[in-house]
């Protein structure tokens, strides 16, 4: 059986994080989480830290000393993933916004021959719920934006909810990998896209969240704009093995 394992960064999400975690597990298919948790101080890591003793084989987390952002966390679990042996590794958000009901279509994506398939909000007209209309436009066009100045086919540039398979991980040079925020999400697809890995995306609803507070801002798409340009110029290799 494939070995697969869900990374969920984590930042003030007790409110969430229990109920995330319960969710993936009630899944067909025996998935694994890896929780990266920057020293939330409102309890999250003693929240997984309980479940744990309940799901010992199935449940990981890596404490970090203070928020550290998105992209470095998540660097920080695909070398850890790679380490253990898994073939299938997933990003994945705490709050709901991602579906944890949409993990197994992300797999049978990559299964049926994709190398990295992305839940994707704008492949299929725009699939969100409850954001306001200014953010939708932002997003949407933010991703038109990048789709055309990096020619890459594909719709939701910006997208978090994904599947790598194992051998894009170890082909990308993650030391190399320079934006944090959300960019680092557009850096991660180019690289794929780049390297001549297949691409496919499969079409979700995204409703935002419910509980907990939004780490959103505008110097996250400050960082995705300008760092486009940077990255249109860049000869994207493969890590020297």
């Amino acid at each position: 059986m494939d070995r697969k394992i869900v990374i969920i960064p984590t930042y003030n999400e007790k409110e969430n994080i229990e109920k995330i975690i319960r969710a993936v597990f009630s899944l067909e298919g025996e998935y694994h989480i890896l929780v990266i948790e920057d020293g939330s101080p409102d309890g999250t890591a003693a929240i997984v830290k309980k479940l744990q003793a309940e799901f010992p084989v199935r449940l990981h987390m890596i404490e970090r000393q203070g928020k550290l952002g998105l992209g470095t966390a998540y660097i920080t679990g695909f070398k850890w993933s790679i380490e253990h042996g898994y073939d299938y590794i997933f990003e994945m958000d705490a709050d709901f916004s991602h579906n944890p009901n949409d993990l197994p279509k992300l797999y049978q994506a990559c299964k049926d021959g994709a190398d990295l398939s992305i839940g994707s909000r704008y492949c299929n007209g725009i699939s969100v719920i409850n954001w306001p209309i200014g953010r939708v436009i932002m997003s949407y066009y933010a991703s038109v934006y990048v789709r055309t100045v990096l020619g890459m086919d594909v719709y939701d540039t910006t997208a978090g909810f994904k599947c790598y398979s194992r051998k894009v991980l170890e082909t990308i040079d993650l030391d190399q990998v320079k934006m944090k925020g959300y960019g680092f999400q557009i850096e991660m697809k180019y690289s794929t896209y780049k390297l001549g890995f297949k691409i496919k995306e499969v079409p979700i609803i995204f409703v935002d969240r419910t509980e907990g507070t939004s780490k959103m801002s505008s110097g996250i798409f400050g960082e995705a704009f300008w760092g486009v340009m940077k990255l249109k110029m860049r000869k994207i290799k493969a890590k020297q093995s």
